[in-house]
């Protein structure tokens, strides 16, 4: 494995950005902000984003999710970030005016070649580290074009956009009502709930 490359001009202050929200900076903030510059590169889009121009899938919660999110200016506070809860790290980058969408994740070895190529005594955590900022896309990461199984202009929604919930009562903003059996419901009153009332 050859750690040869310089890492890209702007990766050191977007490292920076990440790990001040975490007070650290480790390997998958790293791979979240390289992922989201090689897809910008694929997408042909300046990154980051302060449109809604880009929305991103992200497969997992934590760290990579906030280096996906301050290489790319997709937050879940923008509504440009969803979180696909699949215990992954990779994220799909989508052109919400072409629907072009890109899927970027670790190559599946990565790990353990950079395990083995590490220098004797080389903590592997250091390894991480280093290799995930000099290594060369194409030997770190990988690309698939994909298409969405969900439908992009019903997911963004049209903003300001509210009901009651027939069944609570609270309010229902971005178009997530359900409509059952003639009535208006939150999720939660539909039977699709992640939680139910009682202690």
């Amino acid at each position: 494995m050859t750690l040869l490359l310089p890492p890209p001009p702007h990766l050191p202050a977007l490292l920076r950005q990440s790990a001040a929200l975490h007070d650290h900076l480790c390997p998958r903030q790293i791979l979240g902000v390289r992922s989201a510059l090689l897809a910008a590169q694929y997408l042909n889009l300046p990154f980051p984003r302060s449109d809604k121009r880009v929305l991103v899938f992200v497969e997992t919660d934590g760290c990579f999710a906030d280096g996906v999110s301050v290489a790319s200016g997709c937050w879940l506070g923008r509504r440009t970030m969803r979180l696909m809860d699949y215990g992954k790290v990779a994220a799909t980058f989508v052109d919400t005016r072409t629907g072009q969408a890109v899927r970027i994740a670790p190559q599946t070895d990565l790990r353990q070649r950079v395990k083995d190529a590490r220098p004797e005594g080389q903590k592997r955590y250091d390894a991480y580290l280093q290799a995930y900022q000099t290594l060369p896309d194409d030997a770190l990461l990988t690309v698939q074009e994909v298409q969405l199984t969900l439908d992009l202009k019903e997911l963004i929604s049209v903003h300001g956009k509210r009901v009651i919930c027939e069944g609570c009562h609270e309010e229902i903003i971005n178009e997530r009502e359900v409509v059952q059996g003639g009535r208006v419901l939150c999720s939660s009153c539909a039977g699709q709930g992640y939680y139910r009332p009682g202690g």
